[in-house]
């Protein structure tokens, strides 16, 4: 997939407040903001329907992104998105500036892989979480944690601490101790049904 969705360009923003967000929301642009690291924060704006195009692919929400800001490039991540309550749009973003060597704390999405395969022993799939939150230096940021289910039981609950993460992430709840142990998947068996024992 090309790395150009994961490039914006935008252009400081000086007249800062409501009205001035709503005048800029009305010319199809959106107002955000850039921070964290040692400079100070950065208000930008960036055009409408290019920040709806990029964020309509998964990996917009986990990539490192190039922002181009007065010909100086700007590494961050997506912090926060706001979006309108019912029109189809993006109200406001919040970057976090990326440092080399500095670890970054954000939340990646779980991909369930063959659930097929458990289906066909008789098991009902069941997702306790879609997103984990991590710590993780810039350069081993995953796309997403991938979690098989091939040979996954009838019965059995995965938990965090069975998950196969990417060398260099730390799974943030289990950083916490043993007590936070979440769980990401079970495979029931179907509501009602016996046991063959007990048939």
């Amino acid at each position: 997939m090309s790395n150009a969705i994961y490039v914006l360009n935008a252009e400081v923003r000086n007249d800062l407040g409501k009205g001035a967000s709503r005048r800029l929301r009305h010319a199809d642009k959106v107002p955000a903001i850039i921070y964290g690291g040692d400079k100070a924060p950065l208000s930008v704006t960036l055009e409408h329907h290019k920040l709806v195009q990029a964020q309509a692919n998964e990996g917009f929400y986990t990539h490192i992104l190039t922002i181009n800001v007065g010909g100086e490039e700007v590494k961050a991540i997506v912090k926060a998105m706001q979006r309108h309550p019912f029109k189809p749009k993006i109200m406001h973003v919040d970057f976090q500036r990326v440092e080399a060597g500095h670890e970054l704390h954000t939340v990646v999405p779980v991909h369930f892989i063959n659930e097929a395969a458990a289906a066909k022993k008789g098991g009902i799939v069941a997702h306790h979480i879609n997103e984990i939150a991590i710590s993780v230096l810039p350069a081993n940021l995953p796309e997403f944690i991938e979690v098989d289910l091939a040979d996954v039981a009838v019965g059995v609950t995965l938990h965090l601490s069975d998950l196969k993460v990417p060398a260099g992430v730390t799974i943030a709840e289990l950083a916490k101790g043993a007590g936070h142990d979440q769980a990401v998947v079970s495979v029931n068996k179907p509501a009602g049904k016996a046991d063959d024992a007990a048939e």
